[in-house]
């Protein structure tokens, strides 16, 4: 079984590694929330992996999961171990819930980058803009 650290480090890693810590965090706040959110999954992996999937086999849709590189049908290959190590470093700090912490994403529940213009962007409030990704929440 796979670590919550370890599935948010994954999500940090493909969604944001080439942005700010603060933009990392800033997933990781995304997927922290939808966690504590009655409308999500109960658990970091469950949120990670939402989507539409294929009847039996239960692999992801391709393009219609929450977090892009779930179902983009790129494989999940590290190929940078600095950015894996902080994405890791990040996903500890997120989960220890021991932790003093400042959601930097400001309770955000969604987020996209900036090169796409999704139809829900104008059903939920800009929180904050962090590199290449503008963060929601309703």
């Amino acid at each position: 079984m796979i670590s919550a650290i370890t599935c948010m480090a994954v999500a940090i890693y493909f969604e944001a590694r080439n942005q700010p810590i603060a933009g990392q965090l800033a997933v990781a706040h995304v997927i922290s929330n939808r966690v504590a959110s009655r409308h999500y999954p109960d658990t970091v992996c469950e949120v990670i992996q939402q989507g539409a999937t294929y009847g039996i086999s239960g692999h992801p849709i391709k393009h219609r999961c929450q977090f892009s590189f779930w179902c983009d049908g790129k494989p999940e290959t590290i190929q940078d171990y600095n950015a894996w190590r902080a994405a890791v470093r990040i996903a500890a700090a997120v989960r220890d819930t021991s932790a003093s912490r400042v959601d930097v994403s400001e309770g955000a529940t969604h987020y996209h980058t900036t090169e796409v213009s999704p139809k829900w962007r104008y059903t939920l409030r800009m929180t904050v803009q962090i590199g290449q990704h503008v963060f929601y929440k309703p």
